[in-house]
């Protein structure tokens, strides 16, 4: 069984965190009830990614898909990331296997957000 951790960087504000969440829990609900879905974070936010894996292998899951909740390819996907995937697969040998997908840049979904995001400033300025 697949479970899927999606890996945010976390934050001191707990309402932050709480958002990814909300996202995640969204994530879940159009994929129907398939795969195991966990949030996980770097620092800030609770679970850890080791930690949300424990519980999506308590669930059942033996195979990990880690998507990463960042816009970039940066240092903590280029360093701490890499890291955390080894301590996982040290930690746990009976996982099948571990995948991390690409962070969001470059999917064409963004696009269509930030065009979202400027189309209703531009309408309250309007409005105003």
């Amino acid at each position: 069984m697949t479970g899927i951790a999606v890996f945010a960087h976390g934050s001191s504000v707990e309402s932050a965190n709480e958002a990814v969440r909300i996202v995640v829990r969204e994530m879940a609900r159009k994929m129907d009830g398939g795969p195991l879905i966990e949030a996980t974070f770097l620092e800030g936010g609770q679970p850890s990614l080791q930690g949300g894996v424990e519980k999506l292998m308590e669930r059942g899951a033996t195979r990990i898909v880690v998507v990463p909740y960042f816009l970039t390819v940066g240092l903590h996907l280029k360093r701490d990331l890499p890291a955390l995937i080894t301590q996982l697969r040290e930690a746990h040998p009976q996982l099948t296997d571990v995948q991390v997908t690409d962070p969001l840049d470059g999917h064409p979904a963004l696009a269509e957000i930030l065009a979202a995001r400027a189309s209703a400033a531009m309408a309250e300025e309007v409005a105003a």
